[in-house]
C-alpha cells in the first residue's frame, strides 16, 4: 500500500508563487517517474508536470516556463515550485508515480487527499 501526502497550497495573489511538496511512503519501485496533476472544479484530471530519471522533465503547455518539477534526495519526494500563478492555475493538486513512455503517461497509485491551491486577488 502506497500512501501520498500533499502539501504547501494555499491562497496566493497572481504572479505569485508557490512551492508543494509530495512524500510517499509504502513499497515503491525505482523505476517510476513522479508527477504533479490538478483538478479544478467541473474539469478532469490532468497531468501539468512529470520527472524521470536522470534530467528527463515534461511539462503541459499552460505551465511551461513558470512551473518547475524536482525530485527529492529520497526517491519517494517530489515537488513542484509554481511561478508567475494566474487564476487559472486554481485547483486542488495531486502527486503520483508514472509509468508509460509519453505524455501524458500514466498514474500508477491510488490518490491522496491533494493540496488545494487558489490564486485570486
Amino acid at each position: 500500500q502506497v500512501q501520498l501526502v500533499e502539501s504547501g497550497g494555499g491562497l496566493v495573489q497572481p504572479g505569485g508563487s508557490l512551492r508543494l511538496s509530495c512524500a510517499a511512503s509504502g513499497s515503491i519501485f525505482s523505476i517510476y517517474g513522479m508527477g504533479w496533476y490538478r483538478q479544478a472544479p467541473g474539469n478532469q484530471r490532468e497531468l501539468v508536470a512529470a520527472a524521470f530519471s536522470g534530467d528527463r522533465r515534461n511539462y503541459a503547455d499552460s505551465v511551461k516556463g513558470r512551473f518547475t518539477i524536482s525530485r527529492g534526495n529520497a526517491a519517494n519526494t517530489v515537488y513542484l515550485q509554481m511561478n508567475s500563478l494566474k487564476p487559472e492555475d486554481t485547483a486542488v493538486y495531486y502527486c503520483n508515480f508514472l509509468s508509460g513512455s509519453s505524455w501524458p503517461y500514466r498514474n500508477v497509485y491510488s490518490w491522496g487527499q491533494g493540496t488545494q491551491v487558489t490564486v485570486s486577488s
